[in-house]
């Protein structure tokens, strides 16, 4: 009892400041020094959740970025990314599987009105506000910010990285409103080629000349159908096709005018193609030919010996007319 415990501190310890803890600010021996300037055009605000997320794969986190990037109707399936990027289509598949796991990815089948089922995806940019169990993240209250765009200015716990914002007529942004660091590249954008269309087995040149003119017809029963030469060319085979099925030029237009959408068609010719492909009658059934049927020649009376026989006028039976020679 009367030894003193030089081990025993002489006072008790105070709690370390957040401004002062030892992971703050910068420290001389190393660590990363942010070098930041405020986005004020082509940017997106992405959560930490996501950014900084404890179970996804690096993989998994930055395509879940990329994707909240892109603008509504972008394609995000699995042979669009592995043409985008260098991984491949297994490893884009495993990251998709743990988007979709932790709630950043909503896959759903829908019926759409030309009675295909299509499967749509929708990207979550706050699933702990949708699916709480799903984000690994501090749940928000649910105030219906989960589809909605953010704006540019979130509090400072969520990283702004630079992308493509959602545009109403799906386009980036005009040079003139893009980011003083980022040039446009000026190099023109290529047309991209429109899908491939059925081929006929008959080459005849009529029947592409009947195609091409109901092609070029189209525009009468809708002026959003007006069609280039280039693009009349690429869809002729297609057309030819259904004409080669027994399919009527009239019910071929009605294929391809009927339930258009409604405003501006973008690329006609796509679409055109488009349908020229999905909704390909199959080919007529096989039909057998038909021996042609006897000829059944009328009754006649013989003018010689009066017998009946069949023939088609009248005059003398097969036995007269060769007896006939040796009377005479």
């Amino acid at each position: 009892m009367d030894t003193q415990n030089s081990n025993a501190p002489s006072r008790a310890r105070s709690r370390i400041a957040g401004n002062t803890h030892p992971n703050r600010g910068y420290r001389p021996g190393g660590g990363l020094v942010h070098d930041n300037s405020r986005h004020t055009a082509r940017f997106t605000v992405i959560g930490n959740h996501l950014a900084q997320h404890e179970d996804l794969s690096l993989l998994a986190i930055g395509l879940g970025c990329h994707i909240q990037s892109l603008p509504k109707g972008a394609r995000v399936d699995i042979k669009s990314l592995a043409a985008r990027f260098p991984e491949g289509a297994v490893r884009i598949a495993a990251a998709l599987r743990e988007l979709e796991k932790h709630g950043y990815l909503r896959r759903q089948r829908e019926r759409v009105p030309d009675g295909r089922i299509i499967t749509r995806t929708v990207s979550c940019n706050q699933p702990a506000t949708r699916h709480p169990h799903r984000a690994n993240g501090p749940g928000r209250e649910d105030d219906d910010q989960g589809h909605r765009p953010h704006s540019g200015h979130e509090d400072e716990d969520r990283t702004a990285t630079e992308g493509r914002t959602a545009r109403p007529d799906h386009q980036s942004a005009p040079p003139s409103e893009a980011s003083p660091g980022c040039a446009p590249s000026g190099a023109p954008t290529r047309r991209k080629a429109l899908p491939a269309v059925p081929a006929p087995s008959c080459t005849a040149p009529a029947l592409f000349e009947t195609a091409a003119r109901l092609l070029a017809d189209l525009r009468r029963s809708d002026v959003r159908l007006l069609l280039s030469t280039a693009d009349t060319a690429h869809l002729t085979p297609g057309v030819a096709a259904w004409l080669e099925r027994d399919v009527t030029p009239t019910g071929v237009r009605h294929a391809l005018t009927t339930g258009l959408p409604d405003g501006p068609l973008r690329r006609p010719a796509a679409l055109l193609a488009h349908r020229l492909t999905a909704l390909l009658p199959p080919p007529p059934p096989f039909r057998p030919a038909v021996a042609p049927t006897p000829v059944r020649h009328p009754l006649q009376t013989c003018d010689g010996c009066e017998r009946v026989f069949r023939a088609p006028d009248p005059g003398l039976c097969r036995g007269c007319r060769t007896a006939s020679p040796a009377g005479a």
